[in-house]
Parts: structure tokens; sequence; C-alpha cells
């Protein structure tokens, strides 16, 4: 993922959230049902809390047992010091230990049974006890305990046909409940979410990779992205020197096999691929675009559509970098040729057709990431873009976006807010953070789909965060806020993202691997997912000939001095890498040391 120059800043009105009419479980699966004669009322509220020594983040699954709700109000009051410092799914009050969450505009209505999915980060000092009362439009949450973990639980439903756009976001759940294992759907319907209560497919190849490095078996099992990168690549190929030799069918029907639930590849292989890096250039030139079409689209949806893969659900990730290629790069000759053309439009929208007629086949566009997209000048224009773009394909072949991919960006920042100020001045004017909206990755999507549910895409739509290389864990990991002398020191102390410059995106040192994947770990996010294989190198740090079209990028040159684009810093590559997709034994023993949460 490349870096997009800094662009002139404009405030921007933020989503607000909160509650519904529900009752409580609490982290520790204490729960209250509350009744109302007059309003029919009942509610059920899950609080889960992740902390560290100064801080947490809380996620809360709110479900309304009660009369429809046409807007919701929670209250709760901490027992310490705690304090609430961001939000998403919700405005948040507080006045002393009280909190007071209030549902954003999106996510006000709430079905008799339906949920919404709050959060918030906070911090604290000494303990973080939780809150063990709750209150909905004025109900006290109060009474016997709610089973959790079957189907007849208050709030858990079962995965079900996608509903319209005009079913509110907030029907997705979030981390804080259990996971509902359903039976296959019927033949032509979707899911809401096909994380949901799914087994992923472990790629073979790239499991024993993993395990050819010590300890590698600790994560090995974890379901990973397959990229077919080339037209080789869906029938396989005779040898192993990037991303693996078995084909797109090879993989299918291991994942039948395993009986898994999901299985997820990554669509790479527009004419005139990813136009600003060298390293992950592909074999298609500008002009292409009906061999795109006719080798390289239409026999992967062939496979796709046999129907013995009917029962799996298959997640295919968009083409990595080049719509927003479009908005930031047209300085550079191939992106500006790739946007006259009209290649990456019309070939995204042919890919998203094509797969998007499968019915279950759940197409996923590339979104960039904070550190690309997060300017307003950026933001909106990508957003449009995309929109644009799914007019020509039709709104229904979306079922999401994903931010992150293959790239370092923290998931979130827990000791850095992009509301935060040092002696009266905002952190956003830290060289870091340079004038950004966003500091991390899920503040970003969260926001990136509302602005994209506001532009006519579903209102359901989910967005997956590419967690396999952000954890930043390790001995490097700041342990607190950074020092208050100035902005720059506040921000560079604190920042768990410890690149140099966040338009570095090659083989960088001292990353770690992320949350494990998992469905719905907060609101608006179907799930963390590992696209990028841990240990599959970006590219290589000096030029290798190859037959895939793959150049050689200074921006992984770990001695090189940088340039404009990440402002004339080291690039932070790591030495001896291979070409990209590559296996690369090194990183991935560094990712497994700097694991967080760790290993």
């Amino acid at each position: 993922m490349r870096l997009i120059p800094r662009v002139r800043w404009a405030r921007r009105r933020r989503g607000l959230a909160a509650a519904a009419a529900v009752a409580l479980v609490a982290t520790g699966t204490v729960a209250a049902v509350a009744t109302s004669a007059s309003a029919a009322a009942g509610c059920s509220v899950t609080y889960t809390a992740n902390s560290w020594p100064t801080g947490f983040t809380a996620n809360l699954k709110i479900t309304n047992l009660g009369d429809a709700l046409s807007s919701w109000t929670l209250k709760f009051s901490y027992a310490g010091n705690q304090q609430v410092t961001q939000s998403w799914g919700s405005r948040y009050q507080q006045s002393g230990q009280n909190v007071t969450l209030t549902n954003e505009t999106y996510n006000g209505s709430i079905p008799t049974n339906g949920s919404v999915t709050p959060g918030f980060n906070g911090s604290y000092s000494g303990t973080n006890v939780d809150p063990t009362s709750f209150t909905l439009n004025g109900v006290t949450c109060n009474g016997g305990v709610i089973p959790t973990g079957g189907p007849s639980s208050p709030g858990s439903s079962p995965s079900s046909a996608r509903p319209s756009s005009a079913a509110p976001s907030s029907a997705r759940p979030s981390s804080a409940g259990p996971s509902v294992t359903t039976s296959p759907p019927p033949v032509g319907s979707r899911v809401n979410n096909p994380y949901e209560g799914a087994t992923g497919y472990v790629n073979p190849e790239w499991k024993a990779k993993a395990e050819s490095v010590s300890g590698g078996n600790r994560v090995s099992n974890n379901p990973t992205g397959v990229w077919l990168d080339r037209i080789a690549a869906i029938e396989g190929t005779d040898d192993s020197s990037s991303n693996g030799s078995m084909g797109l069918r090879d993989h299918l029907d291991a994942a039948v096999a395993q009986g898994a639930g999901y299985a997820q590849f990554v669509i790479y292989n527009l004419p005139g691929r990813d136009c600003s890096a060298l390293a992950s250039n592909g074999e298609l030139k500008p002009g292409e675009l009906n061999r795109y079409k006719a080798e390289y689209i239409d026999p992967i949806a062939s496979i796709m559509s046999d129907t013995k893969y009917r029962n799996l659900r298959i997640i295919a990730i968009i083409e990595i970098d080049s719509l927003p290629n479009l908005v930031t790069n047209t300085n550079l000759a191939t992106c500006a040729t790739m946007k006259s053309n009209g290649e990456y439009v019309n070939g995204v929208a042919y890919a998203l057709q094509k797969l998007g007629a499968i019915p279950n086949v759940y197409n996923y566009i590339d979104a960039g990431h904070h550190g690309w997209l997060g300017w307003d000048s950026n933001f909106g224009p990508s957003a449009e873009l995309f929109a644009s773009t799914a007019r020509q394909a039709g709104f229904n072949n979306v079922h999401g976006f994903i931010t992150n991919t293959a790239n370092y960006s923290a998931l979130v920042e827990p000791y850095v807010k992009i509301t935060d100020t040092v002696n009266g001045t905002s952190v956003r004017q830290a060289k870091w953070i340079d004038w950004n909206f966003y500091v991390d990755e899920q503040s970003f999507a969260q926001a990136y789909r509302t602005k994209l549910v506001s532009l006519g895409f579903d209102a359901n739509i989910g967005m997956l965060i590419d967690t396999s290389r952000n954890g930043w864990g390790g001995s490097a990991r700041p342990a607190g806020p950074g020092p208050t002398t100035s902005v720059d020191n506040y921000v560079n102390g604190g920042r768990v993202d410890r690149r140099i410059h966040a338009g570095n995106w090659c083989n960088q040192s001292g990353a770690g691997l992320g949350e494990r994947p998992r469905a719905n770990p907060a609101s608006g996010i179907d799930a963390y997912v590992w696209i990028k294989p841990p240990g599959e190198s970006d590219g290589s740090s000096k030029e290798i000939p190859n037959n895939e079209g793959k150049g050689f990028d200074r921006m992984c040159d770990p001695t090189y001095g940088g340039n404009d684009r990440n402002g004339n810093n080291p690039t932070g590559a790591l030495d001896g890498a291979p070409i990209s997709g590559a296996w690369f034994p090194a990183q991935f023993a560094q990712l497994m040391q700097n694991a967080y949460p760790a290993l």
C-alpha cells in the first residue's frame, strides 16, 4: 500500500452512536431483563473490555427484547476513574463517573430481537472494573441471567439472507457476543456476514512454510488469503517460487475436504497493475483489458461457479491498490494512463459483475488504508470513485470493503487519539500524522463505511481489516503516552506503529503479527483477516530476475534514503527479501517475535 501526498485538511462531522431498550450481560455473562408495561421494554447487553495498563477498549452488544425502537440511549456508571476517549457506533457524553451513549443516525432503529454494537476506547488508572448496571431509554436492566452461546439466547440469531439496503447497519453483531454456528444457507442465498459461524480454509502450502520456521505451528492453522496474482496461478504452476503451486480448483477442493466454511482469494491481475510500485507490477500491460476478462476473470468465475463448491462461502478480495491509485497517484505516468483509459474501473466492474453473479461469492473491494485515504481530499473522492464503479457493476455485487491489505497500519492506537492536544497544539500537526483525520485502521474503516453507505452502498455492507502484520508488539511497543514536551515527541513516543514513516510499506523491520482472524470484532467490521499471508515478501530488497513481471522497487531496499513520497526517510525495509509473494522466513520469525497480542 502506497503513501499518498499530504492534503489540506478540513473538519468533517463524525457519526454518533449508543444503545437500545435492553437487558444486560456483563463481561462475566451476568445479564438482566427489564420490562415496562407501557413500553413493552426489555433488553440484553454484553459488555466486554480489553485492558492494558492505562487504557482499554470496550465493546457492547445491545439487544432489544421489547417493541421496536426508533432511537435509543444507554446509560451506565463506572466505579473508578475510567474516562471514555473515543467512540464508534454511538455518541458519548460523560459527567464524572456517569456515561451516556446515544445512537448514531444510521443505527437508531432496532427491531424486536435486533442488536446494535457500539464500542469505545477509554483511559483509567488503578483498576478497571466493568459497569454492572445499565438503563436503556430510562428502563433499568435488572433481573435474571440470560444464557449465551445457543441459538435461543436473546440477541443471537443465525446467519440469514443478506437484507436489503433499507436494513439498519446495526444488524451486524460485535465480538462481544458469541458466534452462532449454523447450517449452510440455501443455494442461491447469501448470509449477512460470511465469516460468522464459519471455519476458514487453511492453505496447506502456507501452513507447511509456516511450520518450517521454529514456532510456526503456533499460528499455522489460521486462515490466510490465496493470491491469484497471474493467469498461471488459476491452474497452478509447476514451481513454488512465489505464492505456491496449487491452482484455484486445488484450493477449493482442499477447502471442501477440510470442511471449511469459507475460503479467501485475492483477485489481483489488472492491466497496468499497481501503477505506483514496481515491486508488485503484473504480467498484463495497459491495453490488455480484454485479455484480463477472457483469460483471467472468466476462468476464475467458471471454476468458482462449480456447484460442488456451492456450500463454501468464497471471499473475493478485489484488486488491491487499484482504485485508490486513481485518486492519489495520477502524477505518475502509468497511473495517469490507467485513469485515462478506464481499464481499472472497467476491469473492477467486470470482476464484480462476473463474480457477484455466483450465489456463494462475496466481493470485498480494496479501500487502501488510513495513511492513504484518511485526508479529506482523498477520503471523499475515493469513496465517490468506488460508488461510481459500483453503479456500473451493480451495488448488489459489492458485499463490503477491506482496508490495510498487506500493510502495517496499527489496528487501534491506544495512546494517541486524533482529538488529543499537546500544550494547545493538535496532534494532527505532528509530522507522523501530517494533518490526517485518523491515526489507526479501525476508526478509519468504520468512518469510511459510513461514508460509503451515504453514497448508495447497502446499509449492511461490512468492512474487513487485514491484521496479518500490524501488531507492533515486542520490546519496542510503548507502554503509555509519549512525553508532552512537544506534539511530535508525544506522538512518536506513544504510537504503537513503529515505522519510520507511515508511507513505508515494504517488509517493515520491527513489525509483528496482529489480531488473529475472527468474525464480528467491532461495530461494522465483518472480520479481522490475514489476507496477506504472514511471511510472504512485499518485494525484493535488490533486483531479482523473474518471470512474473515483478520489478525492483527501491522502497524495498534497506539502503535507500527515500523520496518525497515518504518524506525522504529511510525505507525501514528488511534486507535479504525475495520477490513479492515469495517466502521470507526471516520476516516470518520477526512477525512471531513481535506479535501483539503476543503468542
